[in-house]
């Protein structure tokens, strides 16, 4: 079994996070951490002397209010300054913390808590607040905001926490062992109900003693950042990328909803770095491209590269980076690597599909049903609670089963498809759903999300969502190569995504893989309807559980439906026949 890895040796691990902390409050004591705005708009820094005090006084507070190393702490909470102190006191004073999306609603909320087996809470306010439970028999939750809730006394302000500690000579536990577990992390979920990964110090800190000369972050660097941190690709990679290198972070004041408020946080911020997924990047190229002005403030001299993951950025939109001299670089990894395992190399030119090579100290290797194994010090204790979940995550010979498949090629890894959304026909034959869904996605930016489907049937179909956005938007317009002629309704854009759906098919190889039918939705995926994951990907499962009776349709059931939907016929089937 070929197995590879990075041709640069691991560096020194950070012991702890506690030693990071201490380390860089010495290091960078009067430099600003971290920034975000007031009620002006203005940002708004704190220096690292400032921030690694509050943090002091948040562990020395919670060690007084009960709370003991290897107890977990839930916080329910948006992306804030306060919630980075107490996330970072709880884990360097031996603690676990458990971020969870603040926007959950109190079902699925009182489920993870409960699950995480938390002995206590932190909230942001009334918008979480609101969707406590009665039940949840915590010792103690402490709330961002001055609130209370009509039947839950054991409410506290966070400023409890902050007050001066009594014992000035309090610090944080330089001593804990690189092993300890001190994140617990939710998976998206996108094929299920979520696990609950298990993350230590060294899981965490590897990361950054591996891409330490790779990416080359300095302190002179700049974060605009907007991705949340209940997942991993901004609650480790980008925040602990900025935090562990000194560079200050600027919170993105719309969290990523805005993209002209993006826009205008990108003028005044002008940043050195960007970590984003595809579809916000392409949104801002769009803004860019209004004015001679704004694309010289966007493609700015100071940008040194930009990141993507979850999903490729589209090769169009790399070389619009990449003559420019902005390199783009891909990564791949997921919760419970920590997350990265892989990065493109951006001294070469980007190869569509390949997400590069190991990084330090990873190993990769493709099994025989060609799913890609992980090794590594970034690779997760366990996911808790789930004995299952553990005894299918593990070869006998201790490599993670990722769950990706894919194959290794001499450029990088190339990912192929999730192994659970790969369906086989009634005839046999197996279809990778991820690669037309790619395509059509690359050909018609009117398009959403696509879903495609076809498991035990005699040929795919496709479930397709459109940007409505986009179609109300007057000022919008597709350039010529797109060969779009910019559609203004669903109607319209039916008959221009028929040839789009056409040159998507054409892209695929085998002719049983191509959609026949295809399903125009005028509905919003989303995550009260649980078919939209917290980290905005979509939940296949999901949706094809709530929109089956289009699926029924496009295989000629009649079966009546709410949404207003427009079919397309790609190919009739009594032709193949």
């Amino acid at each position: 079994m070929q197995v590879i890895k990075s041709d640069i040796t691991l560096g020194q691990i950070v012991p702890n996070l506690g030693t990071m902390l201490e380390r860089n409050a010495k290091q960078f004591a009067e430099k600003q951490v971290f920034f975000e705005k007031d009620e002006s708009g203005t940002y708004q820094g704190i220096t690292w002397k400032d921030f690694y005090n509050n943090i002091l006084n948040i562990a020395a507070n919670l060690q007084s209010s009960g709370f003991q190393k290897g107890e977990k702490i839930v916080i329910f909470s948006r992306n804030c300054l306060h919630m980075l102190e107490a996330e970072l006191a709880i884990m360097a004073s031996g603690g676990i913390a458990v971020p969870i999306f603040a926007n959950f609603k109190k079902e699925t909320a009182a489920l993870l808590i409960k699950h995480s087996d938390a002995a206590y809470l932190i909230i942001a306010g009334q918008t979480q607040n609101e969707q406590l439970e009665d039940d949840l028999h915590l010792k103690r939750i402490w709330t961002f905001e001055d609130i209370s809730h009509p039947r839950i006394s054991n409410i506290h302000p966070f400023s409890e926490l902050l007050k001066p500690r009594k014992d000035q000579s309090f610090h944080l536990d330089i001593h804990t062992p690189a092993d300890t577990i001190c994140l617990n992390m939710y998976t998206s979920g996108t094929m299920g109900v979520p696990k609950c990964v298990q993350l230590t110090h060294k899981n965490i800190l590897s990361q950054q003693a591996a891409l330490e000369n790779i990416l080359n972050i300095t302190p002179t660097d700049r974060f605009l950042a907007y991705l949340p941190w209940h997942h991993s690709f901004g609650g480790i990679f980008e925040l602990f990328s900025a935090l562990y290198n000194g560079a200050p972070f600027y919170l993105e004041s719309s969290y990523g909803k805005d993209v002209n408020q993006i826009f205008e946080n990108w003028r005044k911020v002008k940043p050195t770095v960007f970590f984003s997924v595809p579809k916000v990047y392409q949104s801002l190229f769009e803004l860019a491209m209004t004015s001679p002005e704004a694309e010289k403030m966007f493609f700015n001299s100071g940008l040194r590269f930009v990141f993507t993951a979850a999903a490729a950025l589209p090769e169009k939109l790399s070389n619009e980076f990449e003559k420019r001299n902005i390199p783009v670089i891909e990564g791949w990894g997921l919760t419970e690597t920590s997350p990265c395992c892989t990065l493109t190399d951006p001294r070469l030119k980007r190869i569509s599909g390949l997400v590069g090579k190991p990084i330090p100290g990873i190993s990769i290797r493709i099994a025989d049903d060609d799913e890609i194994q992980v090794q590594g010090p970034n690779i997760m204790v366990s996911y808790f609670n789930n004995p299952e979940a553990n005894a299918q995550a593990f070869t006998d010979d201790g490599w993670y089963r990722t769950g990706d498949v894919g194959e290794i090629t001499p450029d990088g890894l190339r990912l192929i498809a999730r192994k659970d959304r790969i369906f086989k026909l009634s005839n046999g034959e197996k279809v990778i759903p991820t690669d037309l869904e790619k395509a059509i996605e690359r050909t018609c930016h009117y398009v959403q999300y696509v879903v495609v489907a076809g498991s035990g049937e005699e040929y795919p179909v496709a479930l397709i969502f459109p940007n409505t956005k986009l179609l109300e938007r007057p000022d919008y317009q597709a350039t010529p190569d797109e060969g779009c002629f910019c559609p203004r309704s669903l109607h319209e854009l039916t008959r221009c995504l028929h040839g789009c759906l056409l040159k998507a098919n054409d892209s695929i190889g085998q002719k049983f893989s191509k959609a026949r039918f295809a399903a125009l939705i005028r509905d919003e995926l989303s995550l009260e309807s649980n078919t939209l994951t917290p980290s905005m990907k979509v939940a296949p499962k999901n949706v094809l559980e709530r929109y089956k009776a289009h699926l029924k349709n496009l295989y000629g059931d009649h079966v009546p439906v709410s949404e207003e939907v427009f079919v397309i016929e790609l190919e009739n089937p009594k032709r193949q026949m």
